[in-house]
């Protein structure tokens, strides 16, 4: 008996350190970024850099650390290598652990009230209030990401108006058209800005503080 009970603590010793990788892993700011940067769809080792500010022999390294914890894979195409999340089950994990994380450390609500309400007047709605707004065609609903993460897939009638051309979009609509603008999810801003950029336009606008992964989620849980 003494033997199994001994195989046993061995065993849940083991396990731990292997559920240890991951928490290792995730230690790092930078490779949390890299997550969420993938989690919107696959990327080079070039554009992560590019998203992220970081040189590419860091992004490299953070990379080769997600590796080994498996929470990330590439595949080449001819001399690209291309990044993704291992598993779309991953994306689940990142948005439970923005939640526990806002739930749990009262500065990032702190940081999020202080930044939004140092824009003007800014108009958050709810998913469900942006679903039923695009039921009723009384809204654009304009996706903010990059046309590359657009065109991986999007929020079913929106349209895509990356930040960088919000000054041409905006020359180009009429302005009594109500406006929703949405990004990457909670950890973006782009939203925010995009909503204060057109509300002092002359335009209805709000913000939708989800993203994609946020919406397909909540709706297959409705």
């Amino acid at each position: 008996m003494e033997e199994l009970l001994n195989s046993a603590k061995l065993f849940k010793e083991d396990l731990y350190k292997q559920l240890a990788r991951i928490g290792k892993c995730l230690s790092s700011d930078k490779r949390l970024e890299i997550l969420n940067l993938l989690s919107n769809g696959s990327r080079t080792v070039e554009k992560i850099a590019a998203s992220t500010d970081m040189n590419v022999a860091n992004v490299s390294r953070h990379l080769q650390v997600l590796l080994d914890a498996k929470l990330v894979k590439f595949t080449k195409k001819g001399t690209f290598v291309i990044y993704s999340l291992a598993d779309p089950e991953i994306i689940n994990f990142l948005s439970s652990l923005w939640r526990i994380s806002e739930k749990q450390i009262p500065d990032i609500s702190r940081m999020k009230d202080d930044f939004i309400n140092n824009l003007d007047d800014i108009q958050t709605l709810t998913m469900d209030e942006v679903r039923e707004r695009i039921k009723n065609d009384s809204i654009i609903l304009v996706d903010l990401r990059p046309k590359e993460e657009y065109e991986m897939d999007h929020i079913a009638g929106a349209i895509s108006m990356p930040m960088e051309e919000l000054e041409v979009f905006i020359r180009d609509i009429p302005k009594n058209t109500e406006i929703i603008a949405y990004c990457r999810g909670p950890l973006c801003v782009y939203s925010a800005l995009a909503a204060q950029k057109l509300q002092s336009e002359g335009f209805t606008a709000y913000r939708m503080e989800e993203g994609l992964n946020e919406w397909q989620e909540h709706f297959q849980l409705h």
